[in-house]
């Protein structure tokens, strides 16, 4: 089974890395506040003190940061992926960031001779605990093909969408139709309540029609 790193242990991030250590993979983790990989450890990870000291250690590490500026700032700053990032090794951020941001990490990533590879997730916490996210990935086709084992446990269904910035694009799609969505459910509830509606016969009645199960399943995808 394939060691792989792990950047990045929040509430995605954490669940994500002990699917991959309770199926076998060793994993070497890192996260700022170092306490957090402690609950890790203890079920077979390894802690690397930095990132650049994840990547040299690895020759695929995952990414999942909370927004664009963490995620250059990992790949960036002093201590970072570039530190150690070169020909051979693989970098994959999982992160939810725009495409400009991906362009700009996939460049770093490449200059230095690495593969990159974007993979924005459809999904929160839940699916990420029980290995049902759906993986937009794009970039390096090669590297990708490498972390398939991987993905087959974080995920139900991944994707390879082309080049670099597609990925992000796709996530922010389907974003924006989820949004939509909540944006005319939550319309429903108050036009019911204003109408002398009962909410909770609304809610029932859409059970019923099975239009909440149909969204729910549109959103795992």
């Amino acid at each position: 089974m394939m060691e792989v790193g792990f950047l990045g242990l929040g509430i995605m991030g954490k669940a994500m890395s002990m699917n991959l250590l309770k199926n076998g993979f060793k994993v070497t983790v890192w996260n700022r506040t170092l306490s957090k990989c402690n609950e890790l450890v203890a079920h077979g990870a390894s802690i690397g003190k930095t990132p650049a000291e994840v990547i040299n250690k690895c020759t695929i590490t995952i990414a999942m940061l909370s927004d664009p500026a963490a995620a250059l700032s990992v790949v960036l700053d002093k201590d970072g992926v570039l530190e150690q990032i070169c020909g051979g090794k693989g970098y994959i951020d999982m992160s939810t960031v725009d495409p400009e941001t991906s362009c700009k990490i996939n460049e770093a990533i490449t200059l230095k001779g690495g593969r990159f590879l974007e993979a924005p997730v459809s999904g929160s916490k839940q699916p990420a605990e029980t290995g049902q996210l759906v993986i937009l990935a794009a970039g390096d086709k090669a590297l990708y093909e490498a972390a398939i084992p991987a993905f087959d446990i974080l995920g139900k269904k991944s994707f390879f969408l082309g080049q670099v910035g597609n990925g992000a694009k796709m996530k922010l799609v389907v974003n924006m139709i989820m949004g939509g969505m909540m944006n005319a459910f939550s319309e429903g509830l108050t036009l019911a309540d204003r109408s002398g509606l009962n909410p909770h016969d609304l809610l029932d009645v859409l059970v019923r029609s099975q239009l909440i199960e149909y969204s729910v399943k549109l959103w795992q995808i």
